[in-house]
């Protein structure tokens, strides 16, 4: 939907992603340690900044971890109008648990007897270290995009879920009292759910995404 021109009732939520990371590069669980922007990185929150450049923009809600912040630092180079920064969790990232620092090809190296146990699926000609290594696949497929599938000490999407639900109905009601417009610097699984929700999406759509770093998604609330 198009932007009003003329500044009549209509607020905007702009949300968008952190840039690439170097726990990103390298494949790694992120989750809720922080790993700073790399150059490409900051070329995406650059970006991001152009694409904005001309919005109006009233507030600005980031997590605390130092990526979701750098980010907008971009964004509000271009915004001194904005006066009000918001830090709340609720829109971090998934938390990944003990899986947090570790690579993902490492992970899928070392598990796979965790959900899965040796006998549920059949060798099909394959050794025990490359049946296990298949195992480990399914389990970091079932861990990253299982909706109710968490790691140790970690988060579910369904966990997710619940937190960016009560940040959704939050703001909702904050930009109607206070008739602005707001930009988030989110995280990828953050964003990923703020979408489903919003656009009431299934889940098996919502794990099939992608969330870019250099884009900007604009929902309008009225």
């Amino acid at each position: 939907m198009k932007e009003d021109k003329k500044g009549g009732s209509e607020n905007y939520i702009y949300l968008f992603r952190h840039g690439k990371t170097d726990f990103n590069t390298k494949k790694i669980f992120t989750g809720w340690m922080d790993s700073k922007l790399t150059k490409e990185g900051i070329k995406n929150a650059k970006e991001i900044s152009k694409k904005l450049k001309n919005k109006k923009i009233d507030v600005a809600i980031y997590s605390h971890l130092s990526r979701s912040k750098d980010t907008l630092k971009y964004v509000l180079n271009f915004h001194p109008e904005c006066k009000t920064l918001i830090c709340d969790d609720r829109i971090i990232e998934r938390s990944y648990g003990e899986l947090e620092g570790m690579n993902h090809k490492k992970f899928i190296k070392t598990s796979g007897k965790i959900l899965f146990k040796l006998g549920e699926y059949n060798f099909n000609g394959m050794n025990k270290k490359e049946y296990e290594n298949f195992l480990g696949e399914k389990e970091y497929e079932a861990i990253h995009r299982g909706w109710e599938i968490s790691a140790k000490d970690g988060e579910s999407f369904l966990d997710v879920e619940k937190r960016v639900g009560e940040f959704i109905c939050w703001i909702k009601e904050y930009i109607k009292k206070n008739n602005v417009n707001i930009v988030i610097s989110a995280h990828g699984n953050s964003i990923r759910v703020f979408r489903k929700i919003w656009e009431s999406k299934k889940i098996e759509e919502a794990t099939k995404w992608f969330i870019p770093y250099d884009k900007v998604y604009t929902y309008l609330v009225n």
